[in-house]
């Protein structure tokens, strides 16, 4: 049943990973000069909203992420029983560094910022809670402009970025850990799967954390 579960965590952690770099390829648009990225984001938003394939994806997305965080927790609770068997892990050295003994509360600050993250968009952008999201000049609904107001906050800016950071080191380990979970245990590939789940890591952090320090300097 463990293995079932360490392989369900890989999987899914895995198609995360896939949805943040589509995730962060969209939102650079926010980067652009406010008179292109404005209609852009919206147009861009409105597509994803109305594509058939894209919501069949955010079913395996939210579903993604319910069973990444139910089997992180049990993996979490089982390996502290065990008394020192490590998340997802076979060597000492490994076992031994704080990202790998908490990727539980990292991965359960995520899960908090998600909730918050959700809230402020996906709540009231997707199913029409709280104020009404208003439309742009060609009939489409304003993302631009919600995002760009909450990008506006300082707190939200403040949260934001710092969240980005248990995210970044969740990924520097989880990224490894999934391959090696998934049966890749070739030295000279796990280096380089390594490698580029640090590189991966760095660019998650830097990406989104960028884009909402812009948008709240350009409104300055």
């Amino acid at each position: 049943m463990l293995f079932v579960r360490k392989n369900i965590m890989a999987f899914s952690g895995l198609f995360l990973c896939v949805f943040l770099v589509v995730h962060l390829g969209g939102n650079l648009i926010l980067l652009l000069p406010s008179d292109i990225s404005h209609n852009l984001y919206n147009a861009y938003s409105d597509k994803l909203g109305g594509n058939v394939f894209i919501k069949v994806v955010s079913i395996f997305l939210y579903l993604s992420i319910i069973l990444h965080s139910i089997y992180a927790a049990l993996i979490t609770i089982k390996n502290k029983r065990a008394q020192g068997k490590k998340y997802l892990l076979n060597n000492t050295i490994e076992s031994s560094s704080w990202t790998s003994q908490n990727m539980g509360l990292l991965g359960f600050s995520i899960l908090i910022f998600i909730i918050i993250h959700l809230s402020n968009f996906w709540w009231r952008i997707k199913l029409g809670f709280g104020e009404a999201v208003p439309l742009d000049a060609n009939g489409l609904k304003d993302v631009y402009l919600v995002t760009t107001e909450l990008f506006k906050n300082p707190y939200y800016v403040l949260i934001y970025v710092v969240f980005m950071i248990p995210l970044a080191m969740h990924i520097k380990h989880g990224f490894s850990s999934a391959f090696k979970t998934l049966g890749l245990y070739n030295l000279s590939y796990i280096k380089k799967i390594a490698l580029l789940g640090n590189i991966f890591s760095i660019i998650v952090l830097i990406g989104f954390s960028i884009i909402p320090i812009v948008v709240y300097m350009r409104g300055l």
